[in-house]
């Protein structure tokens, strides 16, 4: 019966560490949710206003640009997957995953012929487990993102953009990451930043009141494009990288306030054991004593 009672206690041991450690990790990612949504609080309007200005100079000319023209029969686009470079974050990662093989298999029922790039150590290697073919992949910033981050990102995608699909070039670009709704809610989304559609963002302008300013260009619509196409792009994957960051944070935090309430649950129960177990050992030991003592009394009483 010790040896029963010397598991438990070591097993409440192992445990009571192991809530140590989720406890902290719980608290960590609650301090950092605060900064990383200030961060997107601050880069929301400016990847809206750039959006803004592009289908503004996009609707007030009739250049043809990378940027805002449609392709008639788009054979090839680009899927940007956005994941973690940690694990303990329940199911933000696998949900990102799944959102992305959702897309990926849409855009093959339409004919296009899909390349991925891939952010976080996550998704790295849920696609080399998989051996499937990855152009680009980048690790070790997902949880605190900078802009210098999604402008390293952006370069290789916008070369694909401005190449010709006969060299390996892409005619639209996609996006996989996880939106942060609230502390309880992150949803993976998947959207299209190339080219622009233009119908959907003046519908939007229409549904906020605004009015689509008008511009004259100098030199032309063309530069203006151009100058504005690695803007656009980097801060749409800016926003998105801070947003998952986010909600990396957020689901992290609730997967380990989960692990940490299981492991108080756990610590509880095996108390319980623990001292059943001693109270069956003390039992059995005054069952022995007085066992003894009564083995002792008859063998006394027979020799008088």
């Amino acid at each position: 019966m010790g040896a029963q009672l010397r598991v438990y206690k070591r097993r409440i041991r192992s445990v009571t560490a192991t809530k140590k450690i989720t406890k902290a990790m719980e608290m960590i990612a609650a301090s950092r949710i605060v900064k990383a949504q200030r961060q997107v609080a601050a880069s929301t309007p400016y990847a809206s206003e750039l959006t803004r200005a592009v289908t503004a100079v996009a609707t007030g000319s009739n250049t043809k640009h990378a940027l805002t023209t449609e392709v008639e029969s788009p054979v090839r686009a680009a899927v940007l997957l956005v994941t973690s470079d940690r694990g303990l974050a329940g199911g933000y990662s696998s949900n990102a995953i799944k959102a992305a093989d959702r897309l990926t298999e849409r855009l093959r029922s339409e004919g296009k012929d899909v390349v991925t790039y891939i952010i976080g150590r996550k998704g790295v290697a849920y696609y080399g487990f998989r051996e499937r073919p990855v152009v680009e992949s980048w690790t070790g910033f997902t949880d605190s993102p900078t802009y210098a981050d999604a402008k390293k990102v952006a370069g290789p995608l916008i070369e694909a953009v401005q190449l010709d699909t006969a060299e390996g070039g892409v005619d639209e670009l996609h996006i996989v990451f996880t939106e942060f709704v609230s502390m309880m809610t992150q949803s993976p989304v998947e959207k299209r930043l190339l080219p622009l559609t233009l119908d959907k963002a003046e519908e939007d302008e229409e549904a906020k009141g605004k009015i689509l300013p008008l511009f004259d260009f100098e030199p032309s619509a063309e530069d203006v494009l151009d100058a504005l196409l690695p803007r656009y792009v980097e801060s749409r994957i800016y926003n998105a990288l801070l947003q998952s960051a986010a909600s990396e944070h957020a689901a992290r935090r609730r997967a380990m306030k989960s692990a940490t309430d299981n492991a108080g649950e756990l610590i509880k129960s095996l108390s319980r054991l623990a001292n059943a177990a001693r109270q069956a050992e003390i039992t059995q030991e005054i069952s022995e004593i007085v066992g003894g003592s009564s083995a002792l009394a008859d063998a006394n009483a027979g020799s008088d």
